[in-house]
């Protein structure tokens, strides 16, 4: 009977090596750097104070950022749930001395959105769910979309360059090496996408369709589930049983099963795959603990992901 995918593994040696691939850019020490593996030159001005609401972006934004910027995160992983996180009068301050503050929006972070109200004119702000132009009641998790994360790179690389104009030529050669690093992301995606044509999944909590839909996954967890999930309410009985149908059915390829989430309705759900045979893959919705990198983090899970579809 199949078992869960383990959620680590050592990252390939390509992975590792695009990791490296942003040493020219990354913050030393001491906040500066002096040498650079890409070409990169020292930071030429002050670093600018830039704050991260949520850590599923702040290892993005400290690479694009590199030694030209102090970057700071509000909430890590070990902080609880953003939906319900109270902000403190520390935050506001942070958020109010920033130069650039990087949200996600579309109600993840909504705390923020009225800290940064308070403190206009304040500091420049990119928020990716406007960068995807998204709206209320989409599906916030947009940092598990590839588009997203390219598109919100390209708006931090530019918002940085409007709060330190001295060092533009130092955020491009930055926004450069990440994009090389990140080359193994985009070539995991496309592995997926060939190999997803015609298969399906059902989710126990919606967190990672933004990747699904992008590789071409059918989703196929039943509408009255999904939405409950969505909008973190317990799903009806009747809505928990044709779920339980689908997989024991096995009408889908694989379970994306969040280990963060707690709860009664989950575990049954898993126990269903584990009996139907189904593969389950663990995701998370923040970096697990000891992950080095969004990008280590975002490998795993389509590791785990190609496996359970070979």
């Amino acid at each position: 009977m199949p078992s869960s995918l383990p959620l680590r593994r050592p990252v390939a040696a390509a992975a590792v090596a695009a990791v490296l691939a942003l040493a020219g850019c990354a913050t030393g020490s001491s906040g500066t750097s002096t040498s650079t593996a890409t070409g990169t030159a020292p930071c030429p001005v002050a670093p600018a104070d830039v704050t991260v609401t949520v850590d599923q972006w702040a290892g993005i934004v400290a690479d694009l950022a590199g030694s030209c910027a102090a970057v700071q995160t509000v909430i890590t992983a070990s902080a609880g749930n953003p939906h319900d996180y109270e902000p403190t009068p520390k935050d506001a301050a942070r958020l109010a001395a920033a130069d650039l503050v990087v949200q996600n929006g579309l109600g993840y972070d909504a705390w923020a959105d009225r800290l940064l109200e308070a403190s206009k004119p304040g500091p420049v702000v990119v928020d990716a769910g406007k960068v995807v132009k998204g709206t209320d009641g989409d599906n916030p998790h947009v940092w598990f979309s590839p588009a997203a994360v390219s598109a919100v790179a390209d708006a931090v690389t530019s918002s940085l360059k409007t709060v330190s104009p001295g060092a533009t030529d130092y955020f491009a050669a930055c926004r450069a090496a990440w994009q090389q690093a990140m080359a193994p992301y985009r070539d995991a995606i496309a592995r997926l996408t060939t190999k997803s044509a015609g298969r399906s999944y059902a989710a126990t909590e919606p967190v990672f369709d933004l990747m699904a839909q992008a590789i071409g996954l059918a989703d196929h967890t039943p509408a009255g589930y999904r939405s409950a999930a969505a909008n973190e309410s317990e799903p009806a009985p009747g809505d928990v049983a044709e779920l339980l149908q689908v997989i024991s059915d096995r009408s889908v390829d694989v379970l994306i099963f969040n280990t963060q989430t707690e709860g009664a309705i989950p575990e049954q759900v898993r126990d269903a795959a584990h009996a139907a045979g189904v593969p389950i893959v663990e995701v998370t919705e923040t970096a697990p603990a000891g992950s080095e990198s969004f990008l280590q983090w975002q490998l795993g899970l389509l590791d785990d992901l190609d496996r359970a579809l070979s």
